[in-house]
């Protein structure tokens, strides 16, 4: 059903604007589910073809159970309603000439550092919004429910509260809305590699199974690139890491887990043959 822009709604009108890009609702919504259902779906099978590998990489030896699988799920529905109602205040507001956004005609080389600088920048926002919904005044009513993922898996990527969606929801336009302050008129490509960036990275931290190669936390060029391991010590002790992408917050603000590389190493140990651990591998014979 196509809604008509009403005969009496002047041109740059925010009931103009608004009746413009509902009809865009649906697709809106469409992406935000597909997005979450292609990555915590894709990644669970994964799991599953590679089990072996996975359960010797398991980071803690408690399992989800189908009640938690429900709830992650089912509160990810309303996460990606509430994501598709910011997409589309985003959309108003690039019709209002709130938020300039460009929908194609960007070089590569400019959406390769708009991509690079949007996910700095989303780093450090969740940091301190993360921080803030740990408070004692906030934590009951914004982020009690997704720790109630104590062993999370894929499928809490967006097992959100209301009140913490909408939190993480209005990064986006926020960020746009900024930006365009400054006359930077986003590449809509940038928008759309982040978005995906986002929850691939957000199911990989809920995996439940180290993804990352043995190493990478004693190597300088990657040390700094966050891992399930990282995420998953905040979901079963309740505090320490809460940076998303990088651990350069954690680092700075004092917040990191203590023995965060310790646990990486025991959790990411190469895998010789046949899913074993080295530890596991039978000695070879003496001559």
């Amino acid at each position: 059903m196509i809604i008509p822009v009403p005969e009496t709604a002047e041109k740059g009108s925010f009931e103009y604007a608004l009746a413009k890009v509902a009809n865009h609702f649906a697709d809106v919504l469409y992406f935000d589910f597909s997005r979450y259902l292609i990555a915590a779906g894709v990644l669970s099978a994964f799991l599953i073809v590679v089990k072996v590998w996975a359960d010797n990489r398991r980071i803690q030896n408690r399992r989800a159970s189908g009640r938690d699988y429900r709830r992650e799920f089912f509160s990810s529905m309303r996460t990606v309603l509430v994501f598709a109602f910011m997409t589309l205040a985003t959309l108003v507001g690039r019709e209002m000439g709130w938020i300039a956004l460009k929908l194609n005609g960007a070089s590569l080389l400019v959406v390769a550092w708009q991509f690079a600088l949007i996910v700095v920048v989303h780093d450090a926002y969740f940091y301190w919004i993360h921080r803030a919904m740990h408070s004692k005044r906030l934590f009951r009513a914004t982020h009690l429910h997704h720790h109630k993922s104590r062993t999370p898996t894929p499928w809490a990527a967006y097992s959100f509260s209301t009140w913490e969606a909408a939190f993480e929801a209005a990064y986006m336009p926020l960020f746009l809305f900024m930006t365009s302050q400054f006359g930077i008129a986003y590449a809509g490509f940038a928008v759309f590699l982040f978005m995906w960036h986002m929850i691939i990275r957000n199911v990989m931290a809920h995996a439940g199974s180290e993804l990352f190669p043995a190493g990478w936390v004693d190597n300088k060029l990657t040390s700094w690139i966050s891992t399930t391991t990282h995420h998953d010590l905040h979901h079963s002790e309740g505090r320490y890491n809460y940076g998303f992408y990088f651990t350069w917050w954690d680092r700075w603000m004092g917040t990191e887990h203590p023995d965060y590389a310790e646990h990486f190493r025991r959790n990411a140990k190469p895998v010789i043959m046949w899913g074993e651990r080295e530890s596991e591998r039978p000695a070879a014979p003496t001559t």
